[in-house]
């Protein structure tokens, strides 16, 4: 059929003349241009299909009419143009896809059907492990034993990438995903079957949003549901409202993209933007590089919104030039983008788009701070943080507090140090990284650490040799231009010597502490602190050891390394005193903006970026060694602990199975507000006397074998032990911190899987009660996974984070909340009643359910199934279930 949307307005590339590209601009419809820029693309991809190009007129009409239909629930369709995958998540996904053939064959259809339609890269960035430190040979041994722990993994993941089509594998040692994928694989504009049409794409990473920094339109999503976007399946998303949230002002020249962004997620949690766009605009835009709206866009799922929008502008386009993008498709892309709307110039107000909602931020207002201890929109400013800490120990066990008795404030714990004596206090530094493509991407805050590190060391300053200092780049782009602008001799003499190219720190892969400052914070019950340049500081996060854990710009993160604590007032007290006796303050070494320009300017260069993305993909020897089957369907290894073929599909059928009420259920855990994914699911250390680690024993691996929980992702048996493990998780059942639960029908306190397995051989349903914001942080499908093996039927929440409730969706369990002025309290529910949830047999999108209990009250509470896709989805048990039986279909 011809595509009315379809048109050849001029030759964008005069070698491709027939090429055409979807332009509604043309169509002079004067809702176009009154369009906020991210739902332009949202637009786009309703007309393009990944089948073929096929106009949907109804889905253009409800686009089109966004202003009018905003306050309603519109269900449109998303079509991303590519998928973009980690190890963590990726995995489980190959995983799943193996184990979905070897389903599609038991029901006689054609199990390579099971294949991505589009795109999918996946990086491998968060096996890598800080083991090794302030060594140069750190990188070196830190990968050897990534791959020593790691084989089988990534032979599997090697297995994929030859067994199905559009799936590239990006080895370990490249970088970080979001940073790889901003440097690297961002398309912009895709040039496809003869069509120019806008990127787009989901990510199974939650921070997959940093790619809008650079107008590309994206958000994470659960491996669930971005296994079904790889095989053709739409999102269906309700039309978001978008917050327009303006820029103005010009920032302090002392103020890094860090404090930008730290005042942003701040800001925008106050507002409350969850589950809707946002979108940048204003003057101030024009003031901030590509690296810091990524930067600011990076940390979207920390004030909870699904994308954080900068349309393309002329700044985009030189970024693309400095970062090596093949010429010949830069002279389409600005082209094609002016032509259909969506090339922004942040001074001209006339191109200012309606939103919802506009909030404004002054770049003049913003000063230098951290976010901590426990969440990273507890924004604190650097003037404030040794006032605020001090506030925190004192305060009631909390978000922001720590109840320590006042007499125990002042306590200092003596211990020993190769040789030498040292003591620990609360909120001494034992952890300083300078990690996460947040920050690493952004060449700004990352020559400013090494200028800041090269004056410190100049006047005599370092680092006490117990704290734990890491520096591990996004990509090999940020160790080339370290070096060659001088300053990476000057880190790596403050202990931020180069460990790997990953994750690392950010997400709990901070490796050991020495055993003997491990022993001075046990000892003193110490409120130990980490210092890291990430976007996440959940408790348990970055390591069982660190209470307090602050976010902060890399120049910060060697500020507190080099004064060992938080509890200083940088204004008034010296960094340390040198031996000469001379007081150096913070102010004394920190680096202006235009120092750090001159040099940016001089040493991040287009050469750097094409001499290591050219070879990005064969320089990992060990990696292009690995041996992988070439076999269609994967052969399963039933010793395996690393990969195993899941539960999921096990006993399925054709047949739908009609949905029945969930009848008597127990709870297995009362839980209260911000209740994180790392919470359900953590990615760290398996804990020796957990039941994870009963089972690895169990099969004969030492505590030293045992990696860690996001590496252990393709096995189920562990990662449903590993469900609720986190030993930061506060159950109101047992009112304390601990990954226990009280199993109700004997009062026993007990690990929630043990628990968890007894409840299910009685044949006990299960539920989960929780609060606000349930499911915040990470997007990791095993946080839905989990407590799917777990029993679990329903949770019942006051709120939910936007993936997490989808990644419920797909795993068949029902996200039920409580109507507005509801809680838990309010309706005096205990946890400890049964409960009854009356599921009819017509469900509709939002519709509201009756609860029952064995004690006779009855309540409401709304089913979160938001479309009537999502209601498709249930009804099939999974997004994978359906996938399945659609492929399954002659």
């Amino acid at each position: 059929m011809t595509n009315p949307y379809a048109h050849t307005i001029e030759p964008l590339d005069p070698q491709k003349p027939d090429h055409k590209f979807f332009n509604l601009k043309k169509l002079k419809d004067p809702r176009y241009d009154q369009l906020p820029f991210s739902i332009r693309v949202l637009l786009e991809s309703a007309v393009r299909n990944c089948d073929g190009f096929l106009v949907k007129e109804e889905d253009v009409e409800k686009i089109l009419n966004w202003k009018v239909t905003q306050s309603q629930t519109v269900e449109v369709p998303f079509r991303p143009a590519r998928v973009i995958l980690q190890d963590f998540t990726g995995v489980p996904a190959v995983v799943d896809f193996a184990a979905m053939r070897d389903a599609v064959k038991k029901l006689h259809g054609d199990p390579e059907k099971i294949n991505p339609v589009c795109p999918a890269d996946l990086v491998i960035d968060h096996s890598i492990q800080v083991d090794f430190n302030r060594k140069s040979d750190s990188v070196q041994k830190n990968q050897d034993l990534e791959f020593e722990r790691n084989k089988e993994r990534f032979e599997f993941l090697k297995w994929g990438s030859k067994a199905f089509r559009n799936m590239r594998i990006i080895p370990p040692g490249s970088g970080i995903v979001h940073q790889v994928n901003l440097e690297y694989l961002a398309r912009v504009v895709f040039d496809q079957d003869g069509f120019f049409y806008p990127d787009s794409l989901v990510g199974t990473d939650s921070h997959t949003t940093m790619i809008d920094g650079l107008g590309v339109l994206g958000w994470g999503v659960g491996g669930i549901e971005a296994e079904a976007v790889m095989l053709g399946q739409p999102i269906s998303m309700v039309l978001p409202e978008v917050i327009g949230y303006k820029l103005q002002g010009t920032p302090n020249k002392f103020i890094t993209s860090t404090d930008i962004v730290l005042t942003v997620t701040k800001h925008l949690r106050q507002v409350g933007v969850v589950g809707k766009f946002v979108e940048f605009f204003g003057p101030g835009v024009a003031q901030l590089s590509i690296a810091d709206r990524a930067t600011i866009a990076n940390m979207c799922p920390e004030y909870g919104a699904t994308a954080a929008f900068f349309p393309v502008d002329h700044i985009s386009i030189q970024y693309l030039t400095q970062t090596g993008r093949d010429m010949e498709n830069l002279s389409y892309i600005e082209k094609y983008l002016r032509a259909v709307g969506m090339f922004r110039d942040y001074s001209n107000t006339s191109q200012d788009p309606e939103f919802t909602q506009v909030v404004e931020l002054d770049l003049n207002t913003v000063v230098p701070c951290c976010s901590g201890p426990k969440r990273p929109h507890d924004k604190v400013a650097v003037s404030d943080m040794k006032q605020d800490f001090e506030t925190c120990l004192a305060a009631k066990q909390g978000f922001k507090g720590f109840q320590v008795a006042p007499e125990r404030h002042d306590v200092r714990v003596p211990f020993q140090f190769n040789g030498a004596e040292y003591s620990l206090s609360h909120g001494s530094v034992v952890i300083a990284a300078i990690t996460s493509c947040t920050n690493t991407s952004n060449p700004s805050v990352m020559l400013g650490a090494g200028l800041l590190a090269q004056k410190a060391v100049q006047c005599g300053l370092s680092v006490k040799p117990y704290i734990k200092t890491s520096l591990s780049p996004g990509s090999g782009v940020v160790t080339y231009y370290l070096k060659e602008s001088g300053v990476m001799d000057f880190l790596t003499q403050l202990g931020f010597e180069v460990v790997g190219y990953g994750c690392m720190t950010c997400i709990g892969n901070s490796g050991p502490l020495p055993d003997q400052v491990v022993e001075a914070i046990t000892q003193g019950d110490l409120v130990a602190a980490g210092v890291l340049s990430g976007n996440r500081n959940f408790e348990g996060r970055v390591h069982p050891n660190t209470r307090a854990n602050y976010l902060a710009s890399p120049p910060l993160v060697i500020a507190y390394a080099i004064a060992g604590t938080v509890r200083i007032d940088f204004e008034k007290e010296p960094l340390a005193v040198n031996s000469k006796g001379k007081e150096i303050f913070l102010r004394d070494i920190w680096p202006t903006r235009e120092e750090i320009q001159v040099v940016e300017r001089q040493f991040v260069i287009p050469a750097m970026f094409k001499e290591v993305y050219e070879k990005i993909e064969k320089v990992n020897e060990r990696w292009n060694s690995l041996e992988a089957s070439s076999d269609k369907l994967y052969n399963w290894d039933s010793s395996s602990t690393y990969i195993k073929s899941p539960p999921f599909f096990d006993g399925l059928t054709r047949d739908l199975q009609t949905p029945k009420p969930i009848t008597d259920a127990y709870v297995l855990l009362n839980l209260g507000d911000s209740v994180t994914t790392d919470h359900i699911s953590p990615a760290g250390n398996i804990a020796r006397n957990s039941p994870a680690a009963r089972y690895l024993t169990s099969h004969g691996f030492t505590a030293r074998e045992f990696n860690s929980y996001g590496s252990r992702r393709g096995n189920d048996a562990v990662m449903a032990r590993g469900t609720f493990a986190n030993i930061r998780l506060f159950n109101k059942f047992i009112n304390k911190q601990a990954p226990s639960t009280t199993y109700l029908p004997t009062g026993e306190t007990m690990d929630v899987f043990d628990a968890s397995e007894k409840y299910q051989q009685a044949g006990h349903p299960l539920l989960i009660l929780a609060g606000k914001e349930y499911g915040s942080g990470s997007s990791r499908d095993w946080a839905a996974k989990g407590p799917f093996l777990l029993g679990i039927k329903a949770v019942l929440a006051e709120s939910y984070e936007r993936i997490h409730r989808s990644n419920l969706v797909g795993m068949g369990i029902i996200p039920l909340e409580y109507l507005p002025g509801d809680s838990a309290e309010s309706l005096g529910l205990t946890g400890r009643e049964r409960y009854t949830v009356m599921i009819p047999p017509q469900l509709t999108p939002r519709m509201t359910v009756d609860i029952k209990l064995d004690t006779g009250t009855t309540f409401q509470a709304k089913m979160r199934f938001d479309t009537d896709v999502e209601l498709t989805y249930f009804h099939n048990g999974g997004i994978l279930n359906y996938m399945i039986r659609k492929m399954s279909e002659n």
